[in-house]
């Protein structure tokens, strides 16, 4: 009796102690790894349903900025927003305007989680150095490390999913009148590798990190920084109980995603461009028709740039530019609600920045 006695008086102790240390490392907002395990899963639905969402309410644009992007200049077949969409309604259907949509959200779902997540990670990261560098541990994250976070977010999103990008691009630009060289995803991947080999597939790859790092870091920084001077500076009656509205968070997304696509934008369209180069059956809206047909080749993201200046003029850089600010606008806005919005329901615990 008296062993069972201390071996039950050991058991309840233990059971205290645990429970005890349990408490201590809730007070100091250490997670169990299971809760952090589940927490990053979570973290990164949201993030892929929020690129998925966002992407297919914009496709027909998307698309339409591509084509404009690598449109030969000497057999102009898209001219414009409302008559590119007209043309590819009237020569493709509605199926026409989404095409390659799945490929697309089969590269920006990962994308975006990889992003939001990589996004979060970094802030921490960063805010975690400041603090420790000025020696305040009430320090903020200031616009410019904002950037940065967003910028190490953006090189990593980009350089996990670019083939999927790459491959995207070429299944995008395909029209009806073109030769059908890809049937789908797979057989793109499986047909480039064998015929350019592994490094076609990050072709362009370089102007895309570089153009990366305005872009999502400014959307990040502009984003977060706005709606810090909206909580502070509660001008027009915007906030209401230190939070925002819907409506204004919005405004604030696509703020901050014109900004980011307007300065990255030339280097998105080397990029497409880039990506078009070694492929012999290329769609002959990049090629052009009959005797007019161009050079598809560059032999790099300088030689790319001098070549499309001198032929087509500085103007080249932007073409597709209108439909791609008039997707940006919702695409940028939705991402960021949709992502709070399923962020909420899963229950994270987590804000896109500290």
């Amino acid at each position: 009796m008296a062993s069972e006695d201390v071996k039950t008086s050991e058991t309840a102790v233990s059971t205290i102690v645990n429970l005890a240390e349990e408490a201590k490392l809730a007070r100091e907002g250490v997670k169990a790894p299971s809760y952090a395990i589940l927490s990053i899963c979570k973290s990164l639905v949201a993030g892929g349903v929020a690129g998925g969402v966002s992407r297919t309410a914009v496709a027909p644009l998307e698309r339409l900025k591509i084509l404009l992007q690598v449109q030969n200049p000497h057999s102009i077949k898209y001219n414009g927003t409302i008559q590119g969409l007209k043309y590819i309604w009237r020569t493709e259907g509605f199926r026409g305007l989404f095409k390659g949509n799945g490929t697309n959200c089969a590269r920006i779902v990962p994308n975006s989680a990889v992003k939001f997540f990589s996004y979060e990670q970094a802030s921490k990261g960063i805010l975690y150095l400041y603090q420790q560098q000025t020696g305040n541990e009430d320090a903020q994250l200031t616009p410019l490390l904002r950037l940065g976070a967003g910028a190490c977010a953006g090189i990593i999103a980009m350089s996990a999913t670019y083939p999927m990008d790459m491959v995207r691009g070429r299944l995008t630009v395909q029209t009806e009148s073109s030769p059908y060289q890809y049937r789908g995803i797979c057989h793109a991947l499986a047909t480039v590798l064998r015929e350019e080999g592994p490094r076609a597939l990050y072709r362009g790859w370089l102007p895309s990190v570089i153009g990366v790092i305005p872009y999502v870091g400014l959307n990040f920084s502009v984003y977060e920084s706005l709606k810090d001077w909206l909580i502070k500076s509660k001008p027009f009656g915007l906030v209401e109980d230190s939070e925002l509205s819907v409506t204004t968070r919005l405004a604030c997304g696509a703020a901050a995603g014109t900004v980011g696509q307007t300065v990255a934008y030339p280097l998105d369209v080397i990029r497409r461009r880039m990506q078009m180069v070694g492929w012999k059956d290329a769609a002959s809206v990049v090629t052009g028709d009959g005797r007019n047909r161009a050079s598809l080749e560059y032999t790099g993201m300088i030689d790319a740039f001098r070549k499309t200046v001198r032929h087509e003029g500085f103007g080249a850089l932007y073409k597709g530019l209108v439909p791609n600010s008039v997707k940006v606008v919702p695409s940028i806005a939705i991402a960021f609600v949709t992502y709070e919005v399923v962020k909420d329901i899963l229950g994270v615990e987590i804000r896109i920045s500290d």
